[in-house]
């Protein structure tokens, strides 16, 4: 159980400074998961606090590949092209 960075990541370094673990590793170009470090923040009933920190929809996934912040979820903008915005 280990949550993945991807490469929507800004290396802004927020999730490895909340990383109760210390499973996140910075690297020249890319930040990672030390895997069996990271449990998820199993203990945490928040959940996984990299997370909840990271000012960047998609960058972290759990261990299924689903996005933590996925698409407008901090912009609360919705991601449907169907969706009309109503002004008064």
């Amino acid at each position: 159980m280990s949550v993945s960075i991807t490469k929507a990541c800004i290396a802004c370094f927020a999730c490895k400074e909340v990383c109760p673990q210390k499973a996140i590793s910075s690297g020249q170009s890319a930040f990672s998961v030390i895997t069996h470090r990271c449990n998820e923040c199993s203990d945490n009933p928040n959940g996984p606090q990299c997370a909840h920190i990271c000012p960047v929809e998609t960058a972290i996934v759990d261990n299924k590949g689903q996005a933590l912040n996925p698409p407008g979820s901090l912009t609360g903008l919705p991601q449907d092209l169907n969706v009309i915005a109503l002004s008064n």
